[in-house]
């Protein structure tokens, strides 16, 4: 496809971002919900008396697509949007331009040069990971230097979001919930993640209850929080 071969920088691929976000996703144009699986509507429901608060989400993918926070973001919610495709950033820059967002592979090593897998830059499964896919399409590589979750986030938040494509609980049980306090986290757990127990485990250690499933997406709750 065309917008596959767009070199990033130039007037087309600029004006195919825009293309894309105010005509193809209607920026504008209010709907009832943005994420995949009504995980937003859920979260507007949780954090119904907070008008304001902050987020953090690993592998953002897109502003408006699939994105569980951007109902939040409208509400006047901001915070920091981490995602290893560039495309996906210049994307947020565009339509969430109160938040900060990063292109960034976080890992849980600081400055290692690792392999990323893409299939293109407007795909949602480029990934660190090949576990999950199958059909073989994350056919190009590139190599980036890791970042730790510190690194890249520098602020307290309310709601955490990780969708890292099977890289989840290696990020996960790096961050310090005791310093940040969220007051809800949302992992991505696939039925064969060979690493779901370990995630409720490392959860539960941290007095996080689950609360919520939506399809993939696990909402747990942390029941020391106020």
């Amino acid at each position: 496809m065309i917008k596959e071969k767009l070199k990033r920088g130039t007037l087309i691929y600029k004006l195919y971002l825009h293309y894309h976000l105010f005509f193809r996703y209607k920026i504008f144009y209010k709907r009832k919900n943005y994420s995949q699986f009504d995980e937003d509507i859920f979260l507007m429901e949780f954090f119904k008396k907070k008008k304001k608060g902050k987020f953090v989400d690993l592998g953002a993918f897109h502003p408006i697509r699939y994105n569980n926070t951007y109902l939040l973001y409208r509400k006047g919610w901001d915070g920091t949007n981490i995602d290893l495709n560039q495309t996906s950033i210049d994307m947020f820059n565009i339509v969430r331009s109160r938040d900060n967002n990063k292109c960034a592979l976080i890992s849980n090593e600081r400055n290692k040069k690792k392999t990323v897998y893409f299939e293109h830059n407007f795909s949602a499964g480029n990934s660190i990971n090949l576990i999950n896919d199958p059909q073989k399409t994350l056919t190009k590589e590139k190599i980036m230097n890791s970042s730790t979750f510190e690194d890249l986030v520098h602020h307290k938040f309310d709601f955490l979001n990780i969708d890292l494509e099977g890289h989840d609980y290696i990020v996960l049980k790096t961050i310090d919930l005791k310093y940040y306090q969220p007051d809800l986290i949302c992992v991505e757990i696939l039925e064969n993640s060979k690493d779901k127990n370990k995630i409720f485990q490392f959860m539960e250690d941290n007095k996080f209850k689950l609360i919520k499933v939506c399809k993939v997406s696990h909402f747990f709750k942390n029941y020391e929080s106020h």
